[in-house]
Parts: C-alpha cells; structure tokens; sequence
C-alpha cells in the first residue's frame, strides 16, 4: 500500500476524518445519533459523493445529506 496518491493510506485516513467530522456536525445539528429517532422533522437523508481539494490532492468523500421529512410532490 502506498503512503499518497489516490487510495493511499493518507487519502484514506484523510478521507476518514472529513466523513467523522461531517457526521458530528450533524449528529449535533439534529440532536440524535445516526439510527435514533428523530426528534424533530429533520432527518438524515442518505449521501452523496463530493471530491475535496486537499494538499495530498483531490480526496473523495461521502456527504451526510438530510431532509425535511416532508413529502415533496
């Protein structure tokens, strides 16, 4: 395994702590733990993939997304 470059194990660690501080930030924006009931009408809502320009290069991550729990019609 190498040290950079893409699937290297500073992409994957970088990669690791953007997606952990991501789920934080929701974890506290909507007062519940990821599989907790929703105390509110916002919920979590899957990912999405993003890529993020880094000094090691360009680093793909997966972006908690989340919804209103309204029906969209």
């Amino acid at each position: 395994m190498s040290l950079v470059g893409p699937g290297g194990l500073l992409n994957q660690l970088t990669r690791n702590v953007l997606e952990t501080a991501l789920e934080a930030e929701l974890t506290e924006h909507l007062g519940h733990e990821h599989g907790e009931t929703p105390i509110a009408a916002n919920m979590r809502n899957g990912t999405k993939p993003k890529t993020v320009l880094t000094e090691i290069g360009p680093v793909e991550i997966e972006v908690p997304g989340i919804g209103t729990g309204r029906s969209s019609r």
